[in-house]
């Protein structure tokens, strides 16, 4: 059992598919690092383990905390704030390559033990037209979503080729995340045998 200081949906569902039982609880604001365009990487990583380190939860298993951020040229794209900055954001990403970063960070907090990771997917869009953008938007789904969109839903449907983790871009590297447990020795085969 772990514990999940996160409140997405997404990755509560690659979690259960994996059969690894977790339990998602709060956690206290956290502050920005620095965004640093030459490694946008750490960026997600040290959010990450921020967000684990606060989670408000019992000492006797393990915190999982993450962050997912989508980089176009160096910049940084966000959730979207709106409507307008959603299909902004998604004239940029159509016909184009783009990354996608995905920090973890599991902290032992009985021993006061934290190792952290990060993987990164390149993502490349189709050619869209703004009615295609904007049609999009309007189902609601980019709002809640780095860079505006979800590519396991209908934002599928703007995605051309992907060069890495898919599960990655849906916001949980799982095979990082073996990595990562395997430090606490919790073993693969074990994981396999729960399911």
């Amino acid at each position: 059992m772990i514990y999940l200081a996160s409140k997405s949906p997404r990755r509560r569902q690659l979690l259960a598919s994996a059969g690894i039982p977790f339990e998602v609880v709060n956690r206290d604001p956290v502050g920005l690092p620095v965004f640093d365009n030459s490694n946008p990487g750490e960026y997600a990583r040290e959010l990450a383990a921020r967000k684990a380190l606060a989670a408000k939860c019992p000492s006797d298993k393990l915190v999982l905390g993450c962050d997912t951020i989508v980089v176009l040229a160096g910049e940084l794209l966000e959730k979207p704030p709106n409507e307008r900055d959603a299909v902004e954001y998604l004239l940029r990403l159509q016909n184009n390559w783009h990354d996608v970063y995905t920090g973890i960070a599991l902290w032992d907090r009985a021993r006061d033990i934290l190792h952290s990771d990060v993987e990164r997917t390149r993502v490349h869009f189709a050619p869209l037209t703004l009615e295609d953008i904007e049609a999009y938007v309007l189902t609601g789904e980019p709002m809640d979503k780095a860079g505006a969109y979800g590519i396991q839903e209908k934002g599928a449907l703007l995605i051309r080729e992907i060069d890495g983790d898919y599960f990655n871009v849906v916001g949980l590297p799982l095979f990082r995340l073996t990595l990562l447990l395997e430090k606490f020795n919790i073993k693969v085969r074990d994981l396999i045998a729960r399911c």
